[in-house]
């Protein structure tokens, strides 16, 4: 598979299809046209002299220094090595590939300026594995995510760092670090020498931003159908009822992540004998965490479509200052030539995904809370049901089972709550000429942490339902698709019998959740009827 990077259709799939899969991308012949069209007429602009922010003059604050027209090169240099300042663990493997990818892709759109050779550097790094040594803080996603940018683009002049995949894909193990020369090397390309406006054109965007959030919307959507299934298998082994999942309930208040939600659990459960055994019995409701799984599931839903399509929008994007158009496609006001208009804006402002990325991290919070609940109901011998040992354990008292599986999910909804709050706060920079960010590189980052720890604490439910499954009457089967989810965790976790260590194990069904392959084998069992 190859990803063609035309700017117009990137979307999320592909972004971890490149920085997780280690897929290979292109440039089509449209978007190396536009590349090369966009930076003729920033050529055009440099040779007719006028002051245009960026080409010529300083940045920031400093935007009145005008720049002679032999320093504009070093100008350009002297802004990535500047604004490689950043603080901070280093960027993963996958983030600083989701970051390539992107960057390209929004060059790609031709607006920038750049000439297409730095952009093929660009796609040689991603295809040839040289991922630059990217510090993840500094950011304040206006202009951009200039810091982090700025390490990613400093490899292009031999300068910096990277690792370097070995050759014929061989283990993490024999990964390299190199300096920016030998990391030229190999990706097989030669060092540039930055031309007028090039500079920018790296550094001032929101990849780091919109890197981090493509995946995690990905993430959180996989995390939603497998919480939906865990919260069915919930639902049957504390022998509660599907009722509240019924299409007339939703129908009333037509929500459509609700709607989708307790389809989901539908088609999971659909023909459980456990539900049926008890459907006549005394109690009517149950407890919230699992009669309103639709509700708070389904808002979960909304919330990630909200930010999917803001990602979708954001991945292709010109987001960069300022930006190059044909002359006749602006207001006459614009700096330039009769043949060039060249805009200066605010594209780079990361508003648009700092409030979404918060809200997405309240809402994981959200459903990584009701899922801890649930968790709670299965091990808590206050709560839960007459058949099922304390804390799941096989000998109550000599062992504690599950019980600090539930702590670990406590902590984990706890960690979520202190974060998402980014978008709201802002610090003036730049002597006050940047005097509003939107800091949503820090915002992606919360929500980051907040899909991973809903990953595992949803892990956890599923390991703690498949572990009740065992105190259930053998006679009665849980519904096809709970069984198909029970399955795809025991063969990562064997049932129960004796106290063991359960990190492994609650890694790995985290990850069954968040690759969405808990939901594949769901997905097969009930012949596709799982959103």
């Amino acid at each position: 598979m190859t990803v063609e990077l035309d700017g117009e259709t990137l979307a999320p799939e592909d972004v971890v299809a490149v920085a997780r899969d280690g897929e290979r991308v292109a440039l089509p012949d449209a978007a190396r046209e536009r590349i090369r069209e966009s930076r003729e007429r920033v050529e055009d602009v440099v040779d007719s002299g006028e002051a245009v922010y960026g080409l010529n003059t300083g940045f920031g604050d400093l935007v009145t220094e005008r720049i002679p027209r032999e320093d504009v090169e070093t100008l350009q240099t002297n802004l990535l090595r500047s604004h490689a300042a950043g603080a901070g663990r280093e960027c993963t493997r996958e983030e600083v590939r989701a970051m390539l990818v992107t960057r390209v892709n929004a060059l790609a759109k031709g607006y920038s300026g750049i000439r297409e050779r730095v952009v093929e550097n660009l796609v040689a790094f991603l295809n040839e594995g040289v991922h630059p040594v990217v510090r993840s803080r500094g950011s304040l996603g206006a202009s951009g995510d200039l810091a982090p940018l700025a390490h990613l683009a400093l490899v292009l002049l031999g300068e910096g760092e990277a690792h370097v995949e070995p050759p014929d894909g061989g283990p993490a193990s024999e990964r390299e670090r190199v300096d920016g020369a030998s990391a030229l090397d190999a990706a097989g390309v030669d060092p540039v020498s930055l031309a007028p406006k090039e500079g920018l054109a790296l550094i001032n965007g929101t990849q780091l931003t919109v890197g981090i959030a493509a995946m995690a919307v990905v993430d959180a959507e996989r995390i939603l159908t497998a919480a939906d299934v865990a919260g069915g298998l919930t639902t049957e082994v504390t022998m509660g009822t599907t009722a509240s999942c019924d299409d007339a309930l939703q129908s009333v208040r037509p929500h459509e992540g609700q709607a989708t939600s307790a389809r989901n659990v539908r088609a999971a459960t659909e023909g459980s004998e456990i539900v049926e055994s008890h459907r006549n019995c005394d109690r009517v409701q149950d407890a919230y965490a699992i009669r309103c799984l639709p509700q708070v599931h389904g808002a979960v839903r909304d919330a990630v479509a909200h930010v999917r399509e803001g990602v979708e929008t954001e991945l292709n994007s010109a987001t960069d200052n300022p930006l190059v158009f044909a002359a006749d496609a602006t207001d006459p006001r614009a700096s330039g030539t009769e043949h060039a208009a060249v805009l200066s804006g605010g594209n780079f402002h990361g508003a648009p995904l700092a409030h979404r990325l918060d809200y997405l991290t309240a809402a994981m919070t959200d459903l990584a809370a009701i899922s801890e609940r649930r968790t709670d109901r299965l091990l808590n011998p206050k709560l839960q049901e007459d058949h099922l040992p304390a804390y799941l354990a096989a000998d109550p008292g000599l062992e504690s089972g599950y019980m600090i599986g539930q702590y670990t999910s406590a902590a984990l909804v706890n960690e979520c709550r202190s974060l998402g709050r980014a978008a709201t706060d802002n610090t003036p920079v730049s002597g006050g000429q940047e005097d509003h960010v939107s800091m949503s590189a820090g915002a992606a980052m919360h929500a980051q942490t907040a899909v991973e720890n809903a990953a595992t604490v949803v892990g956890v439910e599923l390991l703690c339902g498949a572990q009740a499954l065992e105190y259930v009457d053998d006679d009665l089967s849980p519904g096809a698709g709970t069984g198909a989810a029970v399955d795809a965790v025991r063969e990562v976790a064997p049932a129960l019998d004796e106290d063991r260590q359960l990190s492994p194990e609650m890694d790995d069904a985290g990850t069954l959740v968040r690759a969405g392959l808990l939901a594949e084998s769901v997905r097969d069992a009930v012949d596709g009827e799982l959103a």
